[in-house]
């Protein structure tokens, strides 16, 4: 029997009754069905007096999922998807995204769709478009004391009411960077159009293999963001007294230290998309944050 699985935003209403229709039209069509919470992949902010995330990455995967799953429809917001791709992209099984939030950004079928990508599913006539991933690691000494999948960004800054920090930033096998700033932010092609477009860096294509690197409130006129190939590996050194706090996709993170460090590199199991049609991103970027829409002039 073919398995299809469900992410479900279960605070959120119109999710679970939308996930109980679904699950019944699968069920009816002979497909059995494994729902599971998206609250599995909401890491949340770790306590520094309390024993950190030393378990790895894995941890997010549902112990219902396995490899055999055809595909996981995700339904909530771009927080949910973010979610999901935690709970999904180790084992390669592919998310098809519903979007009952807001935005949906990340959407690929909306509520009005239902019926007909049902349909589309149960014939098999869709497509798989990979987004990067990356391992985030905190790293003290030898030891790893926390470890996350991330989709979007990485985000390293100050607290609040504390003075402007220095990083010192090592990409692969060049030369360390010193970057003073508020903080950094390492996001892949997926996140440039998250919170590194809103600290002025530039918006990448989903087909390009490379990171960013955006400093966030720079305080030079020469720092800049950086785009560079997601082969290199990035560690960050907080060259700071005081601890700073590291956010991963807008859910996950902890209290960095002095003595810790912070590795990011490019995870070998990207997440997976299910694509109903062809990705337009340009237009997905008209329609989403209105760029390249036309200018027209007030009246006067």
């Amino acid at each position: 029997m073919p398995r299809v699985g469900l992410i479900v935003n279960d605070g959120k209403d119109l999710a679970v009754t939308t996930a109980d229709a679904i699950e019944a039209r699968f069920q009816a069509a002979g497909h059995g069905v494994v729902r599971a919470s998206s609250s599995g992949g909401m890491v949340g902010f770790a306590n520094p007096d309390q024993h950190l995330r030393t378990q790895g990455y894995r941890a997010c995967v549902p112990g219902t999922f396995g490899e055999d799953l055809q595909l996981a429809i995700v339904l909530g917001g771009d927080g949910t998807v973010l979610s999901a791709a935690r709970m999904t992209a180790p084992i390669g099984v592919p998310i098809l995204t519903v979007n009952t939030g807001h935005l949906g950004f990340l959407a690929e079928a909306y509520l009005d769709q239902l019926d007909g990508v049902i349909e589309q599913l149960l014939a098999g006539t869709w497509s798989i478009e990979e987004r990067t991933m990356l391992i985030v690691s905190v790293m003290r000494g030898d030891q790893r004391r926390w470890e996350v999948l991330c989709l979007n960004e990485m985000a390293l800054h100050r607290e609040p009411l504390t003075s402007m920090c220095h990083f010192e930033i090592a990409i692969g096998r060049h030369a360390p960077v010193d970057i003073a700033a508020d903080g950094v932010i390492l996001a892949t092609p997926t996140g440039s159009t998250a919170y590194a477009l809103s600290a002025g860096g530039p918006v990448i294509t989903p087909d390009c293999a490379v990171l960013q690197l955006t400093p966030i409130a720079a305080h030079s006129l020469a720092s800049r963001a950086l785009v560079f190939s997601d082969s290199e590996p990035v560690t960050v050194f907080p060259a700071t007294p005081e601890r700073l706090m590291m956010v991963v996709d807008g859910s996950a993170g902890c209290y960095i230290w002095p003595e810790d460090r912070v590795l990011i590199r490019r995870s070998e199991t990207p997440a997976r998309f299910v694509r109903l049609a062809d990705h337009e991103f340009f237009q997905v970027l008209r329609n989403k944050l209105g760029w390249g829409l036309p200018h027209v002039a007030k009246p006067g």
